[in-house]
């Protein structure tokens, strides 16, 4: 039978200066302090790893569950979108069709002559100004008086409407009385950028230009 006393003397006046001069029980009593804090500082330091893993892979888990959902709504979104991509290439095409090319330019300013006279209209001016290149079509000024009826002044604003390319009437005005009346505008119209102008817009638009 073990004497708790004789142990419990074994504790008694040890100078922790000289541990060599301990009793067995201390000593084992010691050893089993630091065994058991080793594994204790052990055992957090390792959970502390593990939490920080964790709080990691919970974040990458979020985030690919975020990109998991939006390439879902892209996919669900994609043949809306391919068909919209497809309705705006048509129209962009149709107003294509509307701009006229460099060598078209003449026929057109020609057409919008003949519907003035067509309407029995006098020009007093007619005088196609300067181009301006945009990034993707030439616009053309043209300023225009003529004189003429106010029926036939209307007439010929809705012939140029309807031309099959698309002229816009600017900066109208209108003067006179009666059926004496004179029509002051400028005429804009527009042609697509030849091959040519195409390269020296981006050549002008590239970096370091």
């Amino acid at each position: 039978m073990v004497d708790m006393q004789k142990i419990r003397d074994q504790f008694r006046d040890l100078n922790p200066q000289d541990v060599g001069t301990w009793q067995m029980a201390p000593r084992l009593l010691t050893l089993l302090v630091i065994f058991v804090a080793v594994l204790a500082g052990g055992y957090f330091l390792y959970w502390e790893s593990l939490q920080t893993e964790l709080e990691v892979g919970r974040a990458e888990e979020e985030r690919l569950k975020t990109e998991y959902r939006n390439k879902l709504q892209q996919a669900v979104n994609l043949e809306p979108l391919k068909r919209q991509k497809a309705l705006v290439a048509q129209f962009v095409q149709a107003l294509e069709k509307q701009l006229p090319s460099k060598a078209e330019m003449e026929a057109l300013l020609s057409d919008i002559n003949q519907a003035g006279v067509g309407r029995g209209l006098q020009f007093e001016l007619f005088r196609p100004g300067g181009v301006s290149v945009r990034d993707y079509y030439a616009e053309l000024p043209i300023t225009i008086r003529v004189t003429g009826t106010y029926h036939d002044i209307g007439a010929f604003t809705a012939d140029i409407a309807n031309l099959p390319r698309i002229v816009t009437l600017n900066n109208l005005r209108i003067t006179g009385s009666g059926n004496a009346l004179g029509l002051d505008a400028i005429a804009k119209t527009f042609r697509y950028l030849d091959t040519g102008e195409v390269a020296a817009q981006q050549k002008r638009k590239a970096p370091g230009k």
